[in-house]
């Protein structure tokens, strides 16, 4: 774990760190190339430059954020923001179902938009077939 993300974890609440560190160890384990990284101050693994999958601490949860998320037709994940992203979100650690966690890391590799792009593209999100 790199110390940008371990000092976000030390930052986070007992009940929060053991959140993170349920999902930072399954998105760790199932991303193996992907970049980590703190990004707008929460961890974000990126594949070849694109934004996959971070978390963050809400008001009353941590949230688990896919930016691709609602192109991958998972009912444990609802809409997020005016884009393709899409949630699920915690409050104990036992609540994140590691076997739909994997499920859906192993769709964030192959169901991408080009959010890497997005301001150069001036808002539209485009397709990437990977």
């Amino acid at each position: 774990m790199n110390k940008d993300i371990q000092e976000y974890h030390n930052s986070l609440a007992d009940e929060d760190k053991e959140i993170a560190a349920v999902l930072f160890e399954v998105i760790s384990g199932n991303l193996p190339g992907a970049e980590n990284k703190v990004w707008h101050r929460h961890p974000v693994w990126f594949l070849d430059g694109n934004p996959i999958v971070g978390y963050s601490k809400l008001k009353n949860c941590m949230r688990l954020l896919f930016w691709s998320g609602q192109s991958f037709d998972e009912p444990g994940l609802l809409p997020e923001g005016t884009f393709k992203a899409a949630e699920a979100r915690y409050t104990s650690a036992e609540q994140v179902n590691i076997k739909d966690l994997k499920r859906w890391l192993k769709k964030s590799k192959k169901i991408q938009w080009d959010y890497k792009n997005l301001i150069k593209r001036k808002g539209v999100l485009e397709w990437l077939n990977v």
